[in-house]
């Protein structure tokens, strides 16, 4: 793995860069598992420039990774349960020509990282049952945790839950 990335923190002012990168993950990851009216109902749900700046309000933290100074990827996470001291990753993405890199793992670790700094002892993630993504998040310590179903508008999410120690 090349060492010529970076991570950093975003900011509001980096919604744009966010954004076009989830026009460019998104359809690409979800299409053999979602159907294109789901994919566009979430995106619209989730990914407008509007609904970005309003999970960074709530609480979310979004890491940008950069491979030789072009964004290729980012990740968000936000307190799930505080008494706990459990994270959610709410979204981890890299442009499908830079997976398989070695790039997610590297992102994925600066997240727990980060979280470890801020107190946290577990992470969980939510991963669509038919995401071929589980592979990857079970090689980076990952294990189910439990299953659920989420209504978004008229659609529904299927996934599992997954669960990592940090500490």
């Amino acid at each position: 793995m090349e060492n010529n990335y970076t991570i950093r923190e975003a900011s509001t002012a980096d919604v744009p860069t966010i954004n076009a990168l989830a026009e460019a993950i998104w359809e690409p990851t979800y299409s053999s598992i979602l159907s294109k009216e789901q994919i566009d109902y979430m995106f619209e749900v989730i990914y407008t420039a509007e609904a970005l700046q309003q999970q960074m309000q709530e609480g979310q933290t979004f890491l940008l990774m950069y491979l030789q100074e072009q964004p290729i990827g980012f990740a968000a996470f936000s307190e799930k349960y505080p008494d706990e001291k459990v994270y959610k990753l709410n979204k981890i993405y890299l442009l499908p020509s830079c997976q398989g890199k070695g790039l997610g793992f590297e992102l994925i670790s600066e997240v727990e990282q980060v979280i470890q700094r801020r107190g946290g002892r577990i992470l969980d993630l939510n991963v669509n049952r038919y995401n071929k993504a589980k592979d990857f998040y079970e090689r980076c310590g990952y294990q189910v945790h439990q299953e659920e179903d989420i209504p978004i508008g008229p659609y529904w999410m299927n996934d599992y839950i997954m669960r990592k120690q940090l500490v």
